[in-house]
């Protein structure tokens, strides 16, 4: 807590990224094949939701949607995918993975970039989640990671396991932010610190440390519905220097209607499956949300980093 912002001089920059480096032994890993930075893509594409397959393979009117959301995602046009949490029901086991996720969503694993949800840890250890995705989930037992793509910096964060001050996730992401330099950010993971199903104080550290270093962009899933909020400091606060965060958690597994909209939530729904898709510009974004086919709730925007 309390570097330098990365907008900023840093003299000491080569410094932190070495010891980052060498200290956790993994600052930018993986996404396919371990985060793979490319930074040759222009304004890249990347699509993203969670709480994802079904054990059944069978849609009802209300569940098991993760058919209809994969078909979304195989638009040539997008970069990268980012799986935010829950991606397998009821508990992620690997033959679950294989029966559900791998048919769907899996279509596209190979531009997939997952972070785990709690139904992942209903498994021991989440295993079957690392099994499936291998060196795409970053560090097996870990599970968070950060990645280049285009010129923006995105980072996958495990929600599932310790995040407060001082604890290995919080200093390794104090170390990414203060050895990047990018102009944007996007972080991503399966809890979200602000819903209007309820807030979640557990990962305020970490919402705390992309705040001070100027962060554009949270993304979670857990409920499942899709929210958007307005720019917002890690206790709330609007602030056009804030952190704009969507949850989506609309990947198909089912909807489940949301309580008094909180403070800053701009749009709420719970009635229609889908995923997110944002345009990664050199300093600015590009959202909209992309329904299932036949769905008619959408919501489309621009956004500035700061």
């Amino acid at each position: 807590m309390g570097h330098s912002s990365r907008r900023g001089t840093k003299p000491t920059l080569a410094v932190l990224a070495a010891c980052a480096s060498i200290a956790i032994g993994m600052a930018a890993a993986p996404g396919p094949a371990a985060g793979q930075t490319d930074p040759v893509i222009a304004d890249p594409v990347i699509a993203a939701a969670g709480d994802i397959a079904c054990q059944s393979t069978q849609p009802t009117a209300t569940t098991c949607h993760h058919q209809a959301t994969s078909d979304l995602l195989l638009d040539p046009t997008i970069s990268r995918v980012l799986a935010l949490g829950d991606e397998q029901y009821p508990d992620g086991a690997l033959a679950d993975f294989q029966a559900s996720y791998h048919p769907t969503w899996g279509r596209v694993l190979d531009k997939t970039s997952p972070v785990p949800g709690n139904h992942e840890y209903r498994t021991t250890g989440a295993s079957g989640y690392f099994d499936y995705f291998g060196a795409r989930a970053g560090p097996r037992d870990l599970g968070y990671y950060s990645f280049n793509l285009g010129s923006w910096h995105l980072i996958a964060l495990n929600s599932n396991i310790a995040m407060a001050e001082g604890t290995p996730q919080n200093n390794w992401l104090e170390q990414d932010l203060a050895a990047d330099t990018s102009v944007c950010t996007l972080a991503y993971l399966h809890h979200p610190r602000f819903s209007s199903g309820g807030n979640n104080s557990k990962v305020r550290p970490l919402w705390a440390d992309l705040y001070n270093d100027r962060a554009d962009v949270v993304l979670a899933g857990h409920k499942h519905s899709y929210e958007r909020f307005a720019p917002q400091t890690p206790t709330g606060r609007a602030s056009t220097r804030g952190i704009r965060q969507f949850v989506v958690g609309t990947g198909g597994v089912e909807l489940t209607p949301l309580g008094t909209p909180q403070p800053n939530s701009e749009v709420i729904q719970s009635t229609t499956f889908g995923v997110l898709r944002l345009t990664l510009h050199a300093t600015s974004y590009d959202w909209q949300f992309q329904p299932e086919a036949g769905g008619v709730f959408t919501d489309v925007g621009s956004g500035q980093c700061v």
